[in-house]
């Protein structure tokens, strides 16, 4: 089997020039590029560059998607416009990380998946990419899906305290249950994280941007919007609700007793895993009790009719026998077993064994027929 790998890079901020995107044709000559993109993929070969050195210099995302469960996602993000410090608390794992890059902050996602499923990668990137823009608005909750991430592949010692719980974890957008997907996290982790999740804070108001705004210095205000019309981006509208939230003290981390460790997480992530298991079983049984009375009820009715017309399938059972072939014996079979339970239904059982005995002595010679019976036990 060749080995199959996917590479999907994007640019967000600003559009590649036709120098960047000479130079990226040079590294390949069949890759999709557009002034905000480059994909290719491989069956055979690999990439003739460093993705994250393509990352660092080009692009704001990076997807590397492989048909041995190698699953990455890489977010550039300005460090200006993020608390680089708070972003490298949160992840103190491996596969899991952010590392300064320049002035930029490079926030790196990274799993082995196990799948039977084909994935070609492609989808990926539009999934997964507005994780980016919450980001850069200080919506913190793809870390701490990323560290639960590295809790689970035990990255770290049970005793690691969780980092502050974001709010909204129980208010999952598309991405954020992607990224879930992406990275293969137990859905029984995530949820008992939420537990210490506090709702969502709403967006501002117009009312409450109005007045914030309007107690700007001059000098903000100009900057502001000389950066609106300069920059045709998500980038100045996500800073402005940053800075909005910071002045304004609305925490995006909900407020917590205490924080749990690894260990307990993980601890309540398994018994949450048995409960919702023995739940099932307990479905399933009653489940199958409830199809095994309705079955049998069924049965019976069937038996019900056929006692109106058993000559009719004495006959039946005869000429199945007379033809002389291995699938009409298995029909024979199956009506004389409906006989053999009606007998049992009725109370009649040595009736029917006298039918029984007499097709074994009329039929001695067709061996075929009764290895078939001894088969059905009858």
């Amino acid at each position: 089997m060749s080995e199959y790998q996917y590479y999907e890079f994007k640019a967000m901020d600003r559009a590649l020039t036709k120098a960047e995107m000479a130079a990226l044709r040079a590294i390949s000559t069949r890759a999709v590029i557009t002034s905000t993109s480059f994909t290719n993929h491989y069956e055979w070969g690999d990439l003739k560059a460093d993705p994250l050195k393509l990352l660092a210099k080009y692009f704001d995302a990076f997807v590397y998607v492989t048909n041995w469960g190698t699953r990455d996602f890489h977010l550039r993000l300005p460090q200006e416009s993020v608390d680089s410090k708070q972003l490298r608390a949160m992840l103190p794992g491996k596969s899991v990380r952010a590392r300064s890059s320049g002035k930029s902050l490079i926030v790196s996602f990274e799993a082995e998946v196990e799948s039977d499923d084909w994935d070609d990668g492609d989808s990926w990137m539009g999934a997964l990419i507005s994780l980016r823009s919450d980001l850069l608005r200080g919506d913190l909750r793809c870390l701490y899906l990323g560290w639960l991430h590295c809790a689970e592949s035990e990255e770290f010692s049970k005793d690691a305290l969780e980092p502050p719980v974001p709010a909204g974890l129980a208010e999952l957008s598309a991405s954020l249950n992607s990224l879930i997907e992406y990275l293969a996290i137990d859905e029984n982790l995530v949820q008992v994280a939420t537990a210490a999740s506090t709702p969502l804070h709403a967006g501002p108001s117009r009312k409450e941007l109005a007045a914030w705004i309007r107690g700007l210095s001059e000098k903000d205000k100009d900057d502001l919007l000389l950066t609106t019309a300069l920059d045709h981006s998500e980038r100045c509208r996500n800073e402005l609700l940053r800075r909005f939230q910071l002045q304004n003290a609305l925490s995006t981390v909900s407020s917590t007793k205490r924080q749990r460790t690894a260990g307990e997480l993980l601890a309540a992530a398994h018994a949450l895993a048995e409960e919702r298991s023995r739940v099932q079983e307990t479905k399933r049984v009653a489940d199958a009790a409830r199809q095994k009375t309705k079955d049998a009820a069924n049965r019976i009715e069937y038996l019900k009719q056929l006692a109106k017309r058993t000559n009719t399938v004495c006959k039946q059972v005869e000429s199945y026998i007379q033809k002389r072939q291995p699938k009409d014996y298995d029909r024979a079979v199956i009506l004389l077993t409906d006989l053999r339970d009606l007998a049992l239904l009725q109370g009649s059982e040595s009736g029917f064994q006298a039918v029984l005995e007499n097709l074994r002595k009329t039929h001695a010679a067709k061996e075929t027929f009764l290895r078939r019976l001894a088969k059905a036990k009858l």
